[in-house]
């Protein structure tokens, strides 16, 4: 994989979707297996490329000509939301989603929002160390999973 200063960030084509899908659906599977994804993974493919990335926000990290990263953000009542932030396994811990993550920190209004799974340990310290803080926790009722999930915030400031 080309080094970290190779990872260059654009806009989501839809011609990105496949790639889009292939990172999105390889990060779940392999660090969200107590997660199992509602939905096919051929209804995945279409809903990215049909719903998310037509309806803009999407933001791809590429590492040479492939791409290793997707984040999705929108906005909703005030509130920018981080949709979705998921890295091919091969690219975790290379400094990518941190750049992504600060990305979203300078083009957004705060305040920013997330969900994340409870059990997703690692996703939550990530967020933590980038200034999130957690404002609701809950059983996970409302969301597909049916996992207990946490709503973090973003607020500016150190």
């Amino acid at each position: 994989m080309p080094s970290l200063l190779d990872t260059r960030f654009r806009a989501a084509t839809t011609s990105d979707a496949q790639a889009i899908a292939d990172v999105y659906l390889a990060a779940r599977k392999r660090f969200l297996p107590f997660a199992p994804l509602a939905h096919s993974d051929d209804d995945v493919r279409h809903w990215i490329r049909t719903i998310l990335v037509p309806a803009g926000g999407v933001t791809v990290a590429e590492a040479g000509s492939r791409i290793v990263g997707m984040m999705a953000t929108s906005c909703a009542e005030s509130v920018n939301w981080l949709d979705h932030l998921y890295l091919a396994p091969d690219a975790v811990g290379r400094g990518i989603g941190s750049r992504m993550l600060e990305r979203a920190k300078g083009e957004l209004s705060t305040p920013i929002r997330l969900y994340t799974f409870q059990a997703n340990t690692a996703a939550c310290r990530f967020y933590e160390r980038h200034g999130f803080h957690p404002i609701a926790y809950s059983d996970g009722d409302s969301n597909e999973e049916k996992c207990p999930d946490v709503l973090y915030e973003w607020r500016g400031g150190a």
